[in-house]
């Protein structure tokens, strides 16, 4: 079964579907992250439903500290327990080890670390990681591997991306095993494989070379957007993502600004996250189609226009930017909840009209006219 088919390409960018047990996913894709199971800011996933959401993603390093993992199997998965039917990714928790772990000794059977909540000792390898995935039940499941600090010795990532290439080994093994079990709740859970290498382009590309041999469903680019330049990411893009299969998804991790997913998805990536709009949006700073801005600034005070004239969100459709400033400032969570609904509504609806651009084969038109717009303000 294929699952995974271009519909149309315009120089590299990709307008593509992708088959999953829970429904097919139109790309390029936007995910809206709800790391526990919830996009913060009072959303539910009937707001998503609204703001037409394709996939949440969840975290599975937090899930498997609270309420855990095993919980949430009882409850029937991940799906059930969010009341949400539609495609979920869940992360491997890699990323969260080693950025919130304040002690942890890698070795080559997985990761020890204390836990960011309670202290309390932890160990997520390979199989540790597939396994809380395949108890959570979700669509994807990303492999276990090791997000690399910036800057790194060549010496420290290349020994390390050897190291996750044989945790990957070890992933697709767990999830083989796991899909035939007969309690498994999610048995068409499927896997995808990430690239790592930090900016070391040759690392970057030999690692995409070896990784794409294992003929996953998909495929993730890790380790950006963690404090290299945007120039630098670009450059990794341009010479990873041809080496990387063209007819699977390719997924950047954690990225980014409306700029940086319109800059990548010229490139050919597929599926994107960041925790950006939800973060801005619970500081009042908005997206616009005509650049962004801060709604606690006084100029905002008597504007009695919506965030957006051309948005058709809930906050857009009912309220002024000044009754959202003063839901701010008297501290109310109405505020928060309408500001991170138009930021996620926002870049839902950018990707839906990237995707009309690259069937049309006007998606460098249509980039050009967008960066020139965000700057209005």
């Amino acid at each position: 079964m294929v699952l995974y088919k271009i519909l149309n390409t315009d120089g590299m960018a990709k307008r593509a579907e992708f088959k999953t047990v829970h429904g097919t996913i139109q790309t390029p894709v936007f995910m809206n992250v709800g790391t526990l199971g919830v996009i913060k800011g009072a959303v539910s996933t009937i707001d998503l439903e609204k703001i037409n959401c394709q996939v949440e993603l969840s975290n599975t390093y937090h899930l498997h500290i609270r309420p855990g993992d095993e919980i949430i199997k009882k409850l029937g998965g991940i799906h059930k327990f969010m009341n949400w039917q539609k495609p979920i990714l869940t992360d491997s928790g890699g990323f969260q080890v080693f950025s919130l772990a304040r002690l942890r000794d890698i070795t080559e059977r997985g990761v020890k670390f204390n836990s960011h909540i309670d202290g309390r000792k932890i160990f997520i390898g390979p199989e540790e990681s597939i396994r809380i995935q395949s108890n959570l039940g979700s669509t994807i499941a990303m492999a276990f591997d090791e997000c690399i600090p910036n800057p790194s010795t060549r010496e420290y990532v290349s020994n390390s991306v050897s190291r996750t290439t044989r945790w990957l080994e070890r992933c697709i093994v767990e999830m083989d095993r796991l899909n035939k079990q007969e309690d498994t709740v999610n048995k068409n859970q499927l896997l995808f494989g990430i690239n790592q290498g930090g900016v070391y382009e040759d690392i970057r590309i030999e690692h995409a070379k070896i990784i794409s041999e294992f003929d996953l469903p998909g495929y993730a680019i890790g380790g950006l957007a963690v404090g290299e330049s945007t120039e630098e990411m670009y450059e990794v893009l341009d010479k990873v993502v041809p080496y990387l299969p063209r007819n699977k998804p390719i997924y950047l991790m954690g990225v980014g600004t409306p700029e940086n997913i319109l800059e990548a998805v010229e490139r050919g990536v597929d599926f994107f996250d960041c925790v950006l709009p939800a973060r801005n949006g619970r500081h009042g700073q908005v997206f616009t189609n005509k650049g962004k801005i801060n709604l606690l600034n006084k100029k905002f005070e008597l504007d009695d226009n919506p965030i957006d004239e051309e948005c058709k969100c809930e906050a857009c459709c009912n309220y002024s930017r000044a009754y959202i400033r003063h839901l701010f400032k008297a501290k109310e969570m109405l505020a928060l909840r309408l500001c991170v609904l138009h930021n996620l509504n926002f870049y839902n609806t950018l990707l839906r009209d990237v995707r009309k651009s690259i069937e049309l084969n006007e998606f460098s038109k249509f980039k050009k006219q967008k960066l020139e717009d965000w700057k209005m303000i």
